[in-house]
């Protein structure tokens, strides 16, 4: 309970260890009675690995240019609508990439099965009943508590708008913050200080009441060099991969690096020779409460899907992981 001295004088709120306790207590019976549920994905081995998506929380995808980590976004926040219909859901999508109707193109694309080039075709005219599919599509996601921000803003500015979706539109139910992504929000101190500047931001914004954050962010160039793609033991994504990595570090309690490892010409993938051909792999290189490891995917994203292989279970890939990172 807050002292009132504290107001008086202006100091920092504080508890004690007893009230402390009592949260967390309070937490895990909430948890074992399912009255605080985490969200899951279509991808069993996902939810393993990160135990869902639970409130309180910064999920970090990064990638490189054309690695999918939009299509992961989009995926991920369609199935937190579809698949928990027990959860009251809104969600707040700073799309600073791309336009907001090409990221519903996306959605459509993935439940209508055609590719986005299909459906906006200009030389192959779509079929009535392509177009009707599309449509109903269409209908089906207007309905989704889904609200879209794609004007280029600042930090100050996507914090407010947190702040008001969390106070008057979310209103209690649990609000899902997505942002696409961080290179390309605007400040004046450089591309690093406003990245730390973001970080600090959104770990207030974690805090509030049902609140979930994921955001994206761009790979360095390194991973594309010749000395990392000539040398199978660094071709894993690692911490340095990332821009501002150690404040996104700091930030995260996931940080899920996506990666193809086809589209830089790559024959085998890592010392333990992963397959490559039409792969894609999620790289948890931080997991708050666990352990970093691999997840293998077949690669449908030009229908925005990717499809969980029946390979090595998330334990076994923590086995490897730690293997690979021994050297």
């Amino acid at each position: 309970m807050e002292n009132t001295e504290q107001n008086a004088v202006k100091i920092l709120p504080f508890e004690s260890i007893s009230q402390v306790a009592n949260k967390s207590i309070n937490y895990i019976k909430a948890r074992k009675n399912h009255s605080i549920v985490s969200l899951k994905t279509r991808w069993d081995k996902f939810n393993k690995a990160t135990g869902g998506i639970e409130p309180n929380m910064i999920f970090t995808i990064a990638g490189i240019s054309g690695s999918g980590k939009s299509s992961v976004a989009n995926m991920l926040v369609m199935d937190l609508i579809d698949l928990n219909p027990d959860q009251d859901i809104v969600v707040l999508y700073f799309s600073l990439e791309m336009v907001d109707y090409r990221n519903v193109g996306r959605v459509i694309s993935n439940k209508t099965k055609k590719t986005v080039s299909e459906l906006y075709s200009s030389v192959e005219t779509l079929s009535d009943e392509d177009l009707l599919r599309a449509e109903s599509a269409a209908e089906t996601i207007k309905k989704y508590n889904i609200y879209f921000v794609d004007k280029v803003c600042n930090v100050e500015e996507i914090g407010n708008t947190i702040d008001y979706f969390h106070n008057t539109v979310a209103n209690g139910r649990w609000l899902i913050v997505v942002l696409d992504h961080v290179l390309l929000v605007n400040g004046e101190g450089g591309e690093r200080s406003t990245i730390v500047d973001l970080q600090k931001m959104f770990i207030q914004k974690k805090k509030l009441s049902n609140t979930s954050i994921i955001q994206l962010s761009q790979m360095n160039r390194n991973i594309e060099s010749p000395d990392r793609i000539n040398n199978p033991s660094t071709h894993f994504p690692m911490r340095s991969d990332l821009s501002a990595s150690d404040a996104i570090f700091q930030a995260s309690d996931f940080v899920i690096a996506v990666h193809r490892p086809e589209i830089l010409n790559l024959a085998i993938y890592g010392v333990r020779r992963l397959p490559v051909k039409n792969k894609v792999y999620m790289h948890f290189l931080k997991v708050r409460d666990g352990e970093p490891c691999i997840l293998e995917f077949e690669n449908e994203l030009q229908y925005g899907n990717l499809i969980e292989t029946n390979t090595a279970s998330a334990e076994e890939q923590k086995v490897v992981f730690k293997q690979i990172k021994k050297g």
